[in-house]
């Protein structure tokens, strides 16, 4: 969508109202691919007639009617087609009847639809991530392929073939019904979780951080939150990602290094974060039954409230850790108890609490097990054990600030 010369203000509002237009245009017709085409059709006459006559006074109303009249042509042009193919004259129009009377399927909840639409069950993590990037974040395919390090073609490539898999897959491109709702809202979020970790700590490249992402999928949940204003998961996942992200600024150096957490400067930490995050984990955990996201938001609640690295709670941290392990099957999770073991008990206790990792698959070749047995090596004593973690640390991450922080790391205990 981003065009060289292009207000920054418009190119806002065009990325704030696509997915609100592509939603209300395939509640409508029913096709996601060629609503999108049509969309970005609207996108791009928007771009060369807004600077050049003025913006509209209605800019979600205009883009709209652009998008209508494209996707109207699209339907003469596919009752054309079929009629020829068929010889019937009387040739079905695509479906374009309203949906079932419920609540989330008003204009209001387009964007919500669209999420739930891309968080399909036949798409793998990569592909849900791409295609909500897409559609509902507003993203171009170049700034999503720039943002995972690869070229456009093959981006373009990897958001078509999820496209077709859905078409292959038989299930249809819509909201799920009552029935799945709750299961697919846990696939929503785990999405938007997962792109806001590719933005806080990027996987690859010379920054650690890609803001755009992160600053994307708080959008994003944002806009879950205010349509789903009371789900303790979703207030929990919102919680989480301000938390974490109020940390930002201290997290990197001048000189773009990596700051690990115990040494960043917190008077650099957002407050006005801190305290909304705070706010909406203590209501979510309120409300009765406890989730991943919340857990996880309250921990991230008890760093953030510590003056001092000193003054971190870990009792309180490490009993948070055991009751999210017993809930979440996630070797990540795993190493961070570990982690908080170590800081109540002693480096002793967290490497124990490693072993278990080295057999998982999942997890043994990454670059954080190593880093973190590195870490508690070095503070058990054991020098030369931890400098050959650091080394292998270092060889297994992509993250160039992650490498070089790893390296200085090892190389302190030459």
């Amino acid at each position: 969508m981003k065009e060289r010369g292009l207000d920054p203000a418009i190119e806002h509002l065009l990325r704030e109202l696509a997915p609100q237009v592509l939603g209300a245009a395939v509640r409508r017709f029913r096709d996601f691919v060629a609503c999108e085409d049509a969309v970005q059709e609207a996108l791009i006459a928007a771009t060369e007639q807004w600077p050049r006559y003025g913006m509209p006074d209605d800019p979600r109303a205009w883009l709209m009617k652009v998008a209508r009249r494209r996707m109207t042509d699209h339907v003469r042009s596919e009752i054309a087609r079929r009629e020829r193919e068929t010889a019937i004259a009387d040739a079905a129009p695509l479906a374009t009847a309203p949906l079932p009377d419920d609540p989330l399927h008003a204009e209001a909840d387009d964007t919500l639809m669209l999420l739930y639409m891309c968080c399909h069950p036949a798409l793998t993590d990569a592909s849900a991530i791409a295609l909500t990037l897409r559609a509902v974040g507003g993203l171009t395919t170049e700034e999503i392929a720039k943002a995972f390090l690869v070229p456009a073609a093959t981006m373009g490539q990897r958001i078509s073939r999820a496209k077709q898999m859905i078409v292959d897959s038989r299930v249809p491109f819509a909201l799920p019904d009552a029935d799945e709702r709750a299961a697919r809202l846990g696939a929503v979020l785990h999405v938007l979780y997962l792109v806001f970790n590719e933005g806080y700590t990027a996987s690859a490249g010379d920054s650690l951080q890609r803001t755009d992402l992160s600053n994307e999928a708080i959008r994003l949940t944002r806009a879950v939150h205010a349509l789903l204003p009371r789900d303790p998961e979703v207030d929990g996942l919102l919680a989480l990602m301000l938390l974490t992200d109020a940390r930002r600024d201290a997290r990197t150096a001048a000189d773009g290094a990596l700051v690990p957490l115990d040494e960043q400067d917190r008077s650099r930490w957002n407050r006005t974060m801190i305290n909304e995050g705070v706010a909406l984990a203590s209501a979510a955990l309120r409300r009765g039954a406890v989730g991943e996201y919340q857990l996880l938001a309250a921990i991230a609640a008890v760093h953030d409230e510590a003056p001092r690295a000193e003054d971190t709670d870990w009792p309180q941290i490490l009993a948070l850790y055991g009751v999210l392990m017993r809930i979440a099957d996630n070797p990540m999770v795993v190493l961070s108890h570990a982690v908080a073991a170590a800081m109540v008990h002693g480096p002793r206790a967290g490497l124990e609490l490693l072993e278990p990792l080295a057999n998982d698959d999942r997890l043994r070749e990454h670059h954080r097990l190593h880093a973190v047995r590195a870490h508690l090596l070095e503070r058990a004593g054991e020098r030369d054990a931890a400098l050959a973690q650091y080394r292998a640390a270092a060889e297994r991450t992509t993250s160039i600030p992650e490498r070089d922080y790893l390296l200085r790391k090892a190389a302190a205990l030459e």
